[in-house]
């Protein structure tokens, strides 16, 4: 009696996964019978909603029908044989399957043997409770809906895509007209009435949907102007009648079956007849695009101008253009500007548009270069325009200025570009160009540089003279203007050789700039070009220098003026600062100051005091410096990136998160971080990144300027390395000033690598210029194997090769070059990530120590 109660308890448990198993096996056993018919229905559906029988008629229709019915009976005929009702049974054992040891089907079982023994029902009970609770834990078997094997080509989802895009743009009410495809259905169409159908379809750069009007349910509709309504009567003509006044057209009714319009002002859409509708149609006037300058333009010191301008529009702004002519009555009509110019044509510039995002309301800058141009430097007018999709132009209203150009101070060569204004403004020009001219290269002393460029000058007065005596064309006026430029350019910038003469052309050049007024942007380049002549003179002068054996007391004091490049850099500053503020007099003559200082003094690797390193080692530790201090700023730009996908980790304090002396992440444990942000003083950001990144770029660019092996393949090889870190350190600031950290962190990798390599060279550099320095020294007997049978530390190994750490260090020459390749191996592999965490720690506690 216990069993047979276990028995129904565990079977009554079943009755729920049993239906739901049972109702799985129907579904698979319809959906693997009845697919091929499901597909034809949606199929066929999709057809008809989408209008295919418009394009039926005659013999077509009877043949596409034909094909229907064929499919839909062989479908028939598929389902039948394939679909089988699944039996009680059935689901009872792929539920039994489901469960470990098939316990339904022993809660179904009898004993066999042993019922009259105590002991054996005892365990057949057991064994019966057992299967029960398991039976118990049942859950339903899903079907198997899946046909992809008798489905290959998947044909079931193409009907439903078509049936799914029949729904998204055909009507269901075109099933409708499926009676009207029967003999007779004209009678059909009679009886029913007639019917209609209309879309309306607003521009397509307004980016609105299609409306379909038979769907629509409101008479009151807002459409955008230039809408194209479309409409199609059917039945008897005459039966139903449009009447529209949105249009503009003067027929008030039609009853044509295809009628289009064009939707031009408010007012009223009706079909009159058998379900007539009506619509109140309010019109969305497409606005006038709007454009307008931001300010004044902006100019370089090479005539490069910036004009930042707004435009904005309801639906988007499609182009621009910025015209610009010569404002005639504006100009200073004298010396060559007397006669009348030459007919040119206005200057048309595309306005510049954002290539991504919306273009409904935008800022641009647009960029250009006038100096070539005839106009350049002369009044002018000039008027933006932009233009809608729907071809509406707006402009903007004239405005005066004077078209940017480059500005040259050197007097020939501002002689030299005016003539070339006045060859352009008109070919009459010619003969009294040839004077002037003349007259400029007349004793011309140091004006002109070089004999060079003289040269250069004569041939082009000479042109002018052959060619204003037999006439000037216009070819040959552009070729002349190309040259005049050309000899501008090289008067102006110069292409001298030696580096003071290029130092003091920078700085009258720069003396001219503040006399004339000239713009915070030319005065910031002049001053930059400052910087790298001044640069380049030391560098000859240190050459200079070296070659003459110049010692420490080589030279009285008093005959020359002592100074680190720091100094010289730090002057340079205060004079930038100054014009910065607009105090032109004093940044005058901090310039003249040094000049003076410039003209007659030695330059120092250190201060005064302290030539206790050789340059090498300055700049093997200057860049040692450099080098942490990259680190540094790679590891906090790691951690922002960090910070950026996993906000909360603690900006620089999340675990295993160390700084390059051990720290975690804070103040000097991360080189560069300085604990305030980086020196800017800003708390993170990539403003503050950038800004630390520029500066370590610009102490490169000084260290360059100091390295020792001029000439040498290994010095060479140092420059092209720093070089390359360098640029990719430049790189890496234009990526962080953008945003891209993970961009910049790979910059900031090269460049490391880069400054590895440089160190690396400039170490065997320094070896190299060692071991001339000390001839005979390191050539001993076996000196081609001394690096055989020593450790790095150059220590001697033991016949095994295993080393003593009680072995004293090597003595020798090159103690010094062994050092650093050992150091620099160090730092090489501390900064590589892949290595253990353990061993990184272990090499930067070593870089600390020594």
């Amino acid at each position: 009696m216990e069993t047979s109660t276990d028995r129904t308890d565990g079977l009554r448990a079943l009755r729920w996964p049993l239906r739901l198993t049972w109702a799985g096996m129907l579904a698979e056993a319809l959906v693997q019978a009845f697919w091929p018919m499901l597909a034809l229905v949606l199929a066929v559906l999709a057809a008809l909603m989408m209008g295919a029988q418009d394009a039926l008629a005659g013999g077509a229709l009877w043949a596409v029908l034909a094909v229907i019915g064929l499919a839909a009976l062989f479908a028939l005929f598929f389902a039948l044989r394939r679909f089988r009702l699944p039996s009680r049974a059935a689901a009872l054992a792929r539920l039994d399957a489901s469960l470990p040891g098939r316990p339904i089907r022993a809660l179904l079982d009898d004993q066999a043997i042993g019922a009259g023994d105590a002991a054996s029902a005892a365990v057949w009970q057991a064994h019966q409770r057992r299967m029960a609770a398991r039976a118990a834990a049942a859950k339903p078997v899903k079907g198997d809906l899946r046909v992809a094997q008798a489905d290959p080509y998947a044909l079931r989802y193409v009907a439903l895509l078509g049936f799914i895009v029949a729904l998204v743009f055909g009507s269901v009410w075109r099933l409708g007209e499926v009676t009207h495809l029967a003999p007779g259905g004209t009678g059909g169409t009679l009886a029913s009435g007639p019917v209609w159908e209309g879309w309306a379809e607003p521009p397509r750069h307004t980016g609105k949907p299609t409306l379909y009007l038979n769907d629509l349910e409101a008479e009151v509709l807002s459409l955008p102007e230039g809408t194209l309504i479309t409409l199609r009567l059917y039945g008897e003509l005459g039966a139903l009648t449009v009447a529209e006044n949105v249009s503009g057209r003067e027929v008030a009714a039609s009853s044509e079956p295809a009628q289009d319009f064009t939707l031009r002002q408010s007012g009223e859409i009706s079909i009159d007849g058998p379900g007539a509708r009506a619509w109140q149609i309010t019109l969305l006037p497409d606005a006038v695009p709007q454009v307008e300058r931001l300010g004044p333009p902006e100019v370089t010191a090479l005539g490069e101008m910036s004009l930042p301008f707004l435009a904005r529009d309801d639906y988007g702004v499609e182009a621009g253009e910025a015209r610009i002519s010569l404002d005639l009555a504006s100009v200073d009509r004298r010396y060559g500007l007397t006669v009348d110019p030459e007919p040119r044509p206005e200057i048309v510039v595309p306005l510049p548009m954002p290539i991504s995002g919306d273009r409904r309301d935008f800022e641009e800058t647009l960029i250009e270069n006038f100096s070539k141009h005839p106009w350049a430097n002369l009044p002018v007018s000039l008027q933006l325009s932009v233009l809608d999709a729907s071809e509406q132009q707006a402009v903007t209203e004239v405005s005066q200025l004077t078209l940017p150009g480059r500005r040259f101070f050197d007097p020939a060569a501002a002689a030299v570009i005016e003539m070339r204004r006045d060859l352009l403004w008109s070919r009459a020009n010619a003969p009294r160009i040839a004077q002037v001219l003349r007259a400029v290269s007349y004793a011309p002393g140091d004006d002109l540089r070089s004999e060079v460029t003289a040269l250069r000058l004569k041939q082009v007065i000479r042109r002018l003279e052959l060619r204003a005596r037999y006439g000037l064309d216009e070819e040959v006026q552009t070729e002349l203007a190309d040259d005049l430029w050309a000899l501008a350019i090289e008067l102006e910038e110069g292409v001298l050789a030696d580096a003071l003469e290029r130092m003091r052309r920078a700085q009258d050049r720069l003396n001219e700039a503040m006399k004339n007024g000239a713009s915070q942007a030319e005065i910031a380049e002049l001053m930059d070009e400052l910087r790298r002549a001044t640069e380049d003179y030391l560098e000859q002068l240190q050459r200079q220098q070296a070659q003459e054996g110049a010692g420490e007391d080589q030279q009285p004091q008093g005959e020359a003026m002592q100074m680190t490049q720091d100094d010289l850099q730090r002057m340079m500053d205060r004079i930038q600062e100054l014009m910065e503020q607009g105090r032109m007099a004093e940044a005058a003559e901090a310039l003249r100051q040094l000049q003076e200082m410039m003209e007659n003094m030695r330059v120092t690797e250190g201060q005064p005091g302290q030539g206790g390193n050789s340059p090498g080692e300055q700049a093997m530790e200057g860049l040692s410096d450099t080098l942490r201090e990259q680190q540094g700023l790679s590891d906090q730009a790691f951690r922002d990136l960090q910070e950026q996908f996993n906000p909360g980790t603690g900006a620089g304090e999340s675990d295993g998160n160390e700084g390059r002396n051990g720290g975690q992440g804070r103040g000097e444990s991360h080189e560069g971080q300085r604990g305030q942000g980086g020196p800017s003083g800003e708390e993170g950001g990539e403003e503050g990144l950038a800004g630390r990144q520029q500066a370590l770029r610009d102490a490169l660019r000084r260290q360059q300027g100091r390295l020792p092996g001029q000439g040498t393949a290994e010095g060479d090889a140092a420059r092209d390395a720093l070089d390359r870190a360098g640029e990719a350190m430049d790189r890496a600031g234009e990526a962080l000033r953008r945003d891209e950290l993970a961009e910049a962190i790979d910059n900031q990798a090269q460049a490391m690598e880069a400054l590895r390599e440089g160190m690396r060279a400039l170490g065997e550099a320094m070896e190299q210029e060692q071991r001339a320095g000390q001839p005979g020294q390191g050539t001993a007997e076996g000196g081609d194997q001394r690096g055989e049978g020593r450790d790095p530390l150059g220590r001697e190994q033991g016949g095994s090769g295993a080393n003593s750490s009680d072995a004293p260090l090597a003595q020798g020459p090159d103690d010094q070059g062994r050092a650093r390749r050992l150091l620099d191996e160090i730092r090489r592999r501390s900064g590589e990530a892949a290595r253990p965490e353990v061993e990184r720690d272990y090499l930067n506690r070593l870089l600390d120590r020594f």
